[in-house]
């Protein structure tokens, strides 16, 4: 059972940086057995937890300047390449529930599905494989806008992943272009996505040397346009 300076209040404080968030956009470790620092990013393991930010750049700070063992008070082990690890973990997470939206029948995968898709005005958001080509993706970008005009910037623009990694997760091959439909599994995808977007904009921090920090879920999406998860256009 977690302790109750685990539970009470609405709000996290990051052991490293200081700032306070709601638990959604931050991310929870655990103790396990033998001091091992567990991430946990559904926030279900028992004990009492500690916050970072949902952040790339945080998360090593974290690890390298001994902060767990400070914040759980006890001698906690976190190795070096805990950033990673989450990083891999938040990745997974996403995928699995892009999976979980394609079987629920919210995904239709190619570029003829896609751009009919559109054209149906039932899309409420793209994916583009991070290692397509940019004409492909800039012309499914086109015709959002020309089907939707400024209703097109409620859609969201996800290009997290590789084809390979879209392949296995639809069940699939070659999936360089796939769109979603409107429904609870899409926004449940969404929502892992923006997180994982986030904790990689952290990443780019760290390796610019810079403390920019994660974006919120409401500011920028994948191709710089503002971005609402899971609004349908039009209502």
């Amino acid at each position: 059972m977690r302790g109750r300076s685990d539970e009470d209040g609405s709000e996290r404080t990051c052991i490293v940086t200081g700032a306070k968030s709601a638990p959604e956009a931050m991310l929870r470790f655990a103790l396990g057995p033998g001091g091992a620092v567990v991430p946990d990013i559904r926030r279900k393991l028992p004990g009492r937890g500690v916050w970072t930010e949902l952040s790339f750049r945080t998360v090593s700070r974290a690890a390298a300047k001994q902060a767990f063992s400070r914040a759980f008070r006890t001698k906690a082990e976190a190795p070096a390449s805990l950033a990673e690890a989450v990083g891999a973990l938040l990745e997974r997470d996403a995928l699995q529930s892009l999976s979980i939206a394609n079987k629920a029948g919210l995904v239709v995968a190619g570029a003829f599905k896609v751009d009919s898709a559109i054209e149906a005005g039932s899309v409420v958001a793209l994916i583009q494989a991070s290692d397509g080509a940019a004409d492909g993706a800039a012309k499914r970008v086109h015709a959002l806008r020309a089907k939707f005009g400024p209703e097109a910037n409620a859609i969201v623009r996800v290009d997290l992943f590789k084809s390979g990694q879209l392949d296995l997760a639809l069940g699939r091959a070659n999936v360089i272009h796939a769109a979603l439909k409107h429904g609870a599994a899409s926004s449940a995808f969404l929502a892992r996505a923006d997180r994982l977007r986030r904790y990689r904009g952290g990443e780019a921090d760290a390796a610019a040397g810079t403390g920019r920090g994660g974006a919120t879920a409401e500011e920028v999406g994948a191709f710089g346009a503002p971005i609402k998860l899971a609004e349908k256009p039009g209502g």
